[in-house]
């Protein structure tokens, strides 16, 4: 298996646990200390519960376009994964320094090393060539 293969897997395993946590604050569970800056500790408020619904769904899209990008599923996605990749680095950067930056010491404390490994694997499969050019 490859390394570009290999981030990708890890990017969509660690964002289905984020997408797990993020419906899990949607369905009513008291971890607001642990998101959105610990501004809403305990349940969320009924449009933030919203909000969570979608970042997850977000979150599943991006996977789809990082297990695209290293031609693990979804060959369709080939050529629009190609820029789409990108977005999906810069959203984890951005992601990252959100999460370095939040008052919530607890946030930051899970979701910091949570959003670099996503910028990590992200990355690996953004800037390794595929297997298809590799071998040309």
């Amino acid at each position: 298996m490859t390394l570009r293969r290999i981030a990708a897997l890890s990017y969509a395993i660690i964002s289905l646990a984020v997408v797990a946590f993020q419906i899990a604050l949607a369905a009513g569970a008291p971890w607001g200390a642990f998101a959105m800056g610990g501004a809403f500790p305990g349940q969320f408020p009924p449009a933030l519960r919203i909000a969570a619904l979608v970042q997850a769904a977000l979150l599943l899209a991006m996977a789809a376009v990082v297990l695209a990008r290293a031609e693990v599923m979804l060959p369709k996605w080939s050529r629009v994964s190609r820029w789409l990749i990108w977005f999906v680095v810069a959203f984890a950067a951005l992601s990252l320094v959100l999460n370095l930056i939040t008052p919530s010491a607890d946030e930051r404390a899970i979701w910091a090393p949570t959003a670099f490994l996503l910028l990590i694997s992200s990355g690996i499969v953004a800037f390794t060539r595929s297997s298809e050019r590799a071998t040309r």
